[in-house]
């Protein structure tokens, strides 16, 4: 079910500044994300979109401002402490490791969920071996549902680029994320590739209860698959709303094509 008024948001970013020496990447942006949502953030190249992310995954750390999580503060958190949090991401540039397996891949997603004892995980033997036996259970579950049983043996870098996108979601999901970033999962691929992510990206939020967040540029996918635009334009937020009245607002259609519109 998605988030509802009432409801406190999962994700709250208030007045949040980011800066690289003189140039404000993103400057004083405010926004939520209620349970449940896909939230598109949009925007030209340049707008702040990949540097926010940065900041609620941990990357970056705001000069200004806070972001909260569940209500807790989680401003000054280092990535490792907000992905424990639930929270995972891709990238705009694919970062899988290029000569592991597609499982191997996914399976690195389930490493902060293993717990044990180290010298009964060298032995395998135990608790060590059920508990990776459930870890690879749960990685095949989402290798079934992400269709791609075909290439699990596969080393990653041998794959397209279509597909390396793909095993990059399944490994972000192996991390159970309550809130999953994806940062341009769509770019270079296809109208096929796209057609499937758009499917995948819908599939993860009502079957796994994932609320997401994502940049994407293609605006006929940003359409179809949110049930919110936020846009920014040279590091501030310009428009937040449903993707209907997003796409006919004036500023927005300023920013995308440098020229007035009538209102």
């Amino acid at each position: 079910m998605k988030g509802s008024a009432a409801a406190p948001p999962l994700l709250e970013v208030d007045r949040v500044s980011v800066r690289f020496g003189a140039l404000i990447a993103v400057n004083q942006v405010s926004l939520s994300v209620a349970r449940g949502e896909i939230v598109a953030i949009i925007g030209p190249n340049g707008a702040g979109k990949t540097t926010l992310l940065n900041a609620v995954s941990g990357f970056y750390r705001p000069y200004e401002g806070t972001i909260a999580f569940e209500g807790r503060d989680r401003t000054r958190l280092a990535p490792p402490d907000v992905a424990a949090l639930g929270i995972a991401r891709t990238f705009q540039n694919v970062a899988l490791f290029k000569g592991m397996s597609v499982l191997d891949n996914i399976m690195t997603g389930r490493l902060l969920k293993m717990r044990g004892n180290f010298l009964l995980e060298a032995l395998y033997w135990g608790p060590a071996r059920r508990q990776e036996l459930e870890h690879r259970a749960f990685v095949e579950r989402i290798i079934d549902f992400l269709e791609i049983q075909a290439i699990r043996k596969t080393p990653a870098g041998r794959l397209p680029y279509g597909l390396q996108k793909r095993v990059e979601l399944a490994r972000a999901l192996a991390a159970e994320p309550k809130l999953l970033l994806l940062d341009e999962p769509m770019a270079g691929m296809n109208v096929e590739e796209k057609e499937d992510m758009c499917r995948f990206i819908l599939d993860v939020n009502q079957e796994f209860d994932t609320t997401i967040a994502l940049i994407e540029h293609d605006m006929g996918v940003v359409m179809d698959v949110s049930d919110r635009v936020v846009v920014l334009d040279y590091g501030r937020k310009i428009a937040d709303g449903p993707p209907a009245s997003v796409r006919k607002d004036a500023a927005v259609l300023d920013a995308y094509l440098g020229v007035a519109h009538d209102a």
